[in-house]
């Protein structure tokens, strides 16, 4: 069967919530546990991604035609490396604090799963245009994870949000939080709120079918699901 075409909306939009890499599909967990002790390096990790991510979608997919089957592995790996060296390159000249916290784990971009993933799945396979929000929906879906993760341990376990000190919280911080163990619960945690909201169905599609005598929802309905059923 032949894939649903996406509006550009929902191209952009799929890998915020629907597809997120980080909390739907669990891509990249090295880098979401290893800098969100604190919510700027978190940031700072999402954008170098989105950065990458980007920048390899167009030339992966500009020359997707170009690149012969049997060495697509390796140029890919070529081009997203590319691109690391020179997001890496800008951050220790014009961020060297940012540059000196992610450390290590700014050059494993080059074998995030997300980006080979998007590379593999998507670029070779679509327009430049298609791409271009691909990775842009992609890279702000695992920015706004990280942040967020970043955030709730930053703030439970340093007592602090972004540098500013947090009245009470900063004279007793739970170190656990960040901790390899704060990591994965928090991470954990949020899945588990994420699965919980997109499961949620709307009092439409709960009452149909039941009949609205016996619906809890029927006020709220006035008996459009019956009807739509």
């Amino acid at each position: 069967m032949a894939e649903k075409k996406r509006t550009p909306a929902q191209e952009f939009s799929k890998g915020i919530i629907k597809e997120n890499p980080t909390l739907v599909m669990l891509l990249g967990m090295c880098p979401t546990l290893a800098v969100t002790t604190q919510a700027m390096n978190g940031i700072g990790m999402g954008l170098a991604t989105t950065f990458v991510l980007l920048g390899s979608n167009i030339v992966i997919s500009a020359l997707r035609k170009v690149i012969p089957d049997k060495v697509r592995i390796p140029s890919f790996i070529v081009i997203i490396a590319s691109f690391v060296t020179l997001i890496g390159f800008l951050l220790e000249g014009f961020v060297p604090s940012l540059y000196d916290s992610l450390g290590i784990y700014l050059t494993l971009i080059t074998v995030n799963c997300i980006i080979f993933g998007r590379a593999e799945m998507f670029a070779s396979k679509h327009g430049i245009g298609a791409s271009i929000l691909d990775a842009l929906g992609m890279g702000l879906g695992f920015t706004l994870a990280l942040f967020l993760m970043g955030s709730v341990r930053e703030i439970l376990g340093s007592g602090k949000w972004l540098g500013l000190a947090i009245p009470y919280l900063k004279d007793t911080p739970m170190l656990l939080f960040i901790m390899p163990a704060g990591g994965f619960f928090t991470l954990g945690c949020i899945i588990a709120a994420v699965n919980k909201l997109a499961k949620r169905k709307p009092p439409a599609e709960i009452a149909c079918g039941q009949g609205c005598g016996e619906c809890p929802h029927a006020d709220s309905c006035g008996g459009k699901a019956g009807e739509t059923a």
